[in-house]
């Protein structure tokens, strides 16, 4: 409660984030920072801070649920529906390894995942619970489809990828591990940008 206080008492989220990216003093940034990420935490939310915004998006119920990886990009006068994610494929043998970037005037539905490196158009509407992981042309719709099951002659590689103070790393059998193959770091490092 006394969190919610002080956000609404800072101007809001989205003053309190540009306080955050702003602020020149370390330990005042370090305050912003973690009210900003306990505030999100409170929703069951995460919009990393390096996640770009042309403009304040519109949260019709609230920042409820919404998920938006770093590396991600939003561009101007969007709408975003409870329950959202816009993140990050980091699965080291996808062709979608990336974060998305979306268009100016999207309309994006509740429970709608729009996952890994994709772009999406001006003028989009994205229906409830519908999943993006191909590009998106301006002025289309996406709706939700029928499962479809693909089956894969080889292992598929699901760990986790992420960076950590300067070195990748994944997950797996319960703890962070350090990658080692070159050609893994080096995928990851073009993949990903360090903002």
């Amino acid at each position: 409660m006394l969190i919610r206080i002080i956000v609404k008492a800072l101007g809001g989220i989205w003053s309190l984030r540009h306080k955050y990216d702003t602020a020149k003093i370390n330990c005042i940034k370090k305050i912003y920072g973690f009210l900003y990420n306990y505030f999100l935490q409170c929703k069951g939310s995460w919009i990393s801070a390096s996640a770009k915004f042309n403009s304040e998006p519109c949260f019709p119920h609230g920042i409820n649920g919404i998920f938006i990886s770093g590396g991600a990009v939003i561009g101007s006068n969007c709408i975003i529906f409870q329950q959202v994610t816009i993140g990050s494929n980091s699965l080291i043998d996808s062709k979608g390894i990336g974060s998305p970037v979306i268009g100016n005037n999207c309309y994006i539905g509740a429970g709608a995942k729009i996952i890994g490196n994709v772009n999406v158009g001006n003028n989009v509407r994205i229906g409830a619970n519908a999943v993006v992981y191909q590009d998106v042309p301006d002025n289309s719709v996406v709706t939700c489809a029928a499962q479809r099951i693909l089956n894969k002659e080889s292992t598929l590689n699901n760990n986790f990828y992420h960076k950590y103070k300067g070195r990748w790393k994944y997950f797996t059998n319960g703890s962070w591990r350090n990658v080692q193959k070159p050609e893994e770091i080096s995928l990851l490092s073009r993949s990903f940008s360090d903002d």
